[in-house]
Parts: structure tokens; sequence; C-alpha cells
């Protein structure tokens, strides 16, 4: 079976221990099994671009990103190809791929799914979309996306175990490979305490395993946000991280819905941060100034790098 993929390059738009300055290698996966009504990505998650290849081609096309720099290879809605990626991954391993691997998921798989990259995967970066099955289904028609997600969530946790993260060294990539060993490992704790300062030095302070949950607030959810953040940080305290991103876009297929049709409010995004800092949350990313003008979305007609 080939898989199908809309574009392979370096993408700049992750967390910052994500993409960092160098870019996280993103291999952008056509389909998908949610079909949210409000999707920013709709011209591949319904198939309508991209480019059918091999699994030798994708393990080509994961030490090709290597080579670029890349800080990971990131596998963006790869779940519907799971085991041709799990072969390409291995295949890439075996021929010196060595940079973290970072999976890429709107949570709405099976555990059998997640189970199959135990030990393929440094870094899980799942959605929590909806706690609420009303707006589940509204939205998605999946009415049962929390039950599905949670789960698909704490396996993943289970497999990365608590965050590390490590500094990148200017220097060669075989020299800053030999960095993620040992004594350049950092907390949680460590990370929020310097990471900024690094990153204002100009060193890159990447994750080098871990989770990190995002959640996108929709305009009029946010008590569905809050009950997703208290779920979180009652279930998982400072075992992973939270991106909590106001950067929702009203897109075409939206401009009818009342709802929909508008950004997040900077009341609405305001609300929700306040709730998690009240809480206690520290293990977070949140997004400052007005982000939804920025475009998130590559240009996927290219098929670049594939």
């Amino acid at each position: 079976m080939l898989i199908r993929v809309a574009r392979a390059a370096l993408h700049y738009w992750e967390e910052p221990c994500i993409s960092g300055t160098a870019g996280s290698g993103a291999v952008f996966f056509c389909g998908c099994n949610l079909q949210c009504v409000f999707c920013q990505n709709e011209k591949i998650s319904r198939g309508c671009v991209g480019k059918n290849i091999t699994t030798q081609r994708l393990s080509d096309i994961f030490l090709e990103l290597q080579d670029k720099g890349a800080n990971n290879i990131n596998l963006v809605t790869a779940g519907h190809f799971a085991d041709q990626v799990v072969e390409a991954l291995e295949n890439a391993k075996s021929e010196g791929l060595v940079i973290p691997v970072v999976y890429n998921t709107s949570s709405y798989e099976s555990l059998e799914t997640i189970r199959k990259f135990d030990g393929l995967v440094d870094i899980y970066l799942p959605d929590m979309k909806f706690l609420s099955s009303e707006i589940s289904g509204e939205f998605t028609k999946a009415y049962d996306y929390f039950e599905v997600a949670s789960q698909a969530i704490a396996e993943m946790v289970r497999q990365t175990g608590e965050p590390e993260f490590y500094v990148k060294k200017r220097a060669s990539l075989d020299q800053q490979l030999s960095l993620w060993e040992s004594e350049n490992l950092m907390d949680a704790e460590e990370y929020n305490e310097c990471a900024d300062d690094l990153m204002a030095d100009g060193r890159e302070v990447l994750m080098r395993r871990g989770t990190i949950v995002r959640h996108l607030l929709l305009p009029g959810c946010t008590e569905d946000s809050k009950d997703i953040i208290r779920y979180l940080y009652t279930t998982y305290g400072n075992d992973i991280f939270m991106s909590i991103m106001n950067q929702y876009t009203p897109m075409p297929q939206t401009a009818e819905n009342p709802q929909l049709s508008r950004r997040v409010t900077d009341e609405e995004y305001n609300d929700v941060l306040d709730y998690a800092l009240d809480l206690g949350v520290e293990n977070a990313f949140m997004q400052e100034g007005d982000v939804a003008e920025e475009s998130f979305i590559p240009d996927f007609d290219k098929c670049e790098g594939v």
C-alpha cells in the first residue's frame, strides 16, 4: 500500500521546543479520520492534494530532513498509515536517523495504533480538542472523541514519561547528537527556569522526550476549554506540557456558521489562561499577540520535499 504525503519540509510554527530556529522536519500525511468542520488543512485532510510514495521513499525523506538540519521528524496525521510509517522509521533508524521523532495527531486514534509506535516515537504532540460530547458531535460527528482521545493520550504519556529537554550545541550534527545522552538533559522545572534566557542568547532549547497536549480554543467554547485544562492538570500534573492556542482561523466552509465564522476574542483567551494559572498549571505554552493574523497553513499544492 502506498502512502499519500502532501509536504515534507522544515516547519517553523510548532511550539518553541519543537521547531526551535532550525525548524521541525514536518511530514504532512493526506487524510484524516476526524473531519472537523472548521479544519484549517482541509486540502490535505480531504485528500485533495498530495503524492503517493513508497515506504522506502518515506524513509529517504526522513533522512533528507535530518541532513537539512531539522530538529526532529514531525509526523503530522500519520495514524491511518501506521504500519507503513513504522516500517519507514525502522528502516531510517537502521540507516542513520537519530534525531527525535514527533507524532502529531488529533488523538482520535485507537490504542492499537499508538502502541505500534512504542520505542519509535520520542515526543507525542496530541490534540485534546473537546471534552463535551455535544460539541465534538456537532463539529466532527465523533461523539466519543473525548473517550477515545483520553485513552490514546494516556498511552502516549506512558510511553514517553516525564518531559526531557536539551540545549542544542552550536556544532556539527555528529557533535551535537552525542549531547542527548547524559549531562545536557534538563527536566521541565529547569526548562521553565532557563529556556527563555538561553533562547535570548541564541541557543536552541529543544524537547528530547515527552508529551505536549495541544488545545485550540474555539469561539464560544471557553467552558469546555476550562474543563479540558482541568482534566489534563488533575490527571497528569507536571508530567506533560500543555499548549493553549488562540490561533483559530475561520475558513471558507464556516462562513455561514455564526459561531465558527469569527475568531476567538482576547477576552475569551485571557479568561482561559487565567483559569489555567489559577489552577496551578506551570508547564504550558501560551500564544502572545495576534497570532490568528499569521499563517500557520503551508502551501500544500506543490508537494514540497515529496
